[in-house]
């Protein structure tokens, strides 16, 4: 029997630096003195619930967001592991970072690949500056994780583009200031969907743009579902080349997939779980499985973003990261109601009747954004052959 092969999914190992650990370093003293002034309380999911543009600015004029934004467009010519390790101490704390995050993630990454000179002086330096956000327009009503259902109509007209169509679940959408519209400008060509798609810029502040909240059942206002009625975008607004959009798409789903934040989301959950279980000295099997856990998740999240910073596209691998990431999101809380006997309180300030709730409230989006883990077992599946 012949042998079965498959390709390599995981990039080569990735080594951080003296370099990183003095950035390390600086940025725990930074959270130190945010958190001794009480500038912010740490939370679960805070790259999407905890919007602070002041904390975000107070990054930037540190030349913590940006990192990897060349010089010339008003960022720091930084290396995607250090940007790296910057993230990840944000995350661990619980940092409100949601404003800035979408931006800095994937927006600045694919204007510096797709965008033109225009593009890239009218955002990347506000970027940088963390005064600039963005949403992300991908997902449309009734399409799940199918990006190729996308109905949003792009009809060229005189001097642009009339959009038309909805999108949803784009969170901070009433808050940020554009985002990128994943639209059809032709018709498919024959079975393959893919085809005659194409990126737009889009200003949420556009005319025929509506913006509509979707309240967690908490009642916070994180999400939202934008219509777009006929909204005029110049042709100078178009994101790469019309009818790329599908292939540009894929390649940015690498940065919004792969990120520490698919597995660090409830960290500060689980870090107040081992200060509530270590004195008794139960729990003991259950936090080691966690916690070595998130080590192997955090060495493929940095493979993948050495990845990245050599231009490569590991979408397999970010595809991975996300897949077994927010599963073991899931289960830190799961963990943590089954070892403590604390009752989750979002009214709490702090501590981990607070951090249980956030969890729980916002656990059952984890494994849905970004793309399912269905779609993204799909993903490795093809990769290897099997489908």
């Amino acid at each position: 029997m012949a042998a079965v092969t498959s390709p390599a999914l995981v990039p080569a190992p990735a080594r951080l630096g003296a370099r990183a650990a003095e950035l390390r370093r600086k940025v725990r003293e930074f959270v130190t003195s945010e958190l001794a002034a009480r500038t912010f309380e740490p939370r679960c999911d805070s790259w999407l619930s905890g919007w602070d543009e002041d904390f975000s600015r107070r990054l930037g004029a540190r030349g913590w967001l940006g990192m990897t934004i060349p010089q010339e467009y008003g960022g720091h010519g930084r290396t995607a592991l250090e940007r790296y390790v910057v993230t990840e101490e944000l995350l661990a704390a619980g940092a409100p970072v949601a404003a800035h995050w979408v931006a800095d993630r994937q927006t600045a990454p694919a204007l510096l690949r797709y965008g033109t000179l225009e593009l890239c002086e009218r955002y990347l330096p506000g970027i940088a500056r963390g005064e600039c956000y963005f949403a992300i327009g991908l997902s449309e009503p009734d399409a799940g994780s199918d990006l190729a259902a996308v109905r949003t109509r792009a009809e060229p007209v005189d001097g642009g583009w009339k959009i038309t169509g909805t999108k949803v679940w784009t969170s901070g959408a009433h808050h940020a200031h554009a985002f990128f519209v994943l639209a059809r400008s032709s018709p498919p060509e024959g079975r393959n969907r893919h085809a005659g798609l194409s990126q737009f810029v889009v200003e949420l502040s556009a005319p025929g743009v509506t913006i509509r909240p979707i309240r967690l059942i908490s009642g916070e206002h994180h999400f939202n579902e934008v219509v777009l009625d006929g909204v005029f975008v110049p042709d100078d607004m178009v994101l790469g080349t019309i009818g790329e959009g599908w292939r540009q798409v894929t390649s940015e789903l690498a940065f919004e997939r792969s990120g520490s934040e698919r597995f660090l989301s409830t960290f500060p959950l689980l870090a107040a779980l081992v200060d509530e279980l270590v004195e008794g000295g139960t729990g003991q099997r259950e936090l080691g499985r966690l916690v070595s856990r998130v080590w192997t998740l955090r060495r493929l999240s940095l493979s993948v973003a050495a990845a990245l910073d050599r231009g490569e596209v590991p979408d397999v691998a970010a595809a991975l990261v996300k897949d077994l990431g927010t599963r073991l999101e899931n289960e830190i809380t799961d963990t943590a109601r089954l070892l403590t006997r604390t009752e989750p309180d979002p009214s709490a300030v702090t501590g981990l009747p607070r951090l249980l709730a956030d969890a729980v409230l916002h656990a059952p989006g984890f494994t849905l954004r970004g793309g399912t883990n269905e779609i993204l077992r799909g993903v490795v599946a093809r990769a290897m052959g099997m489908q």
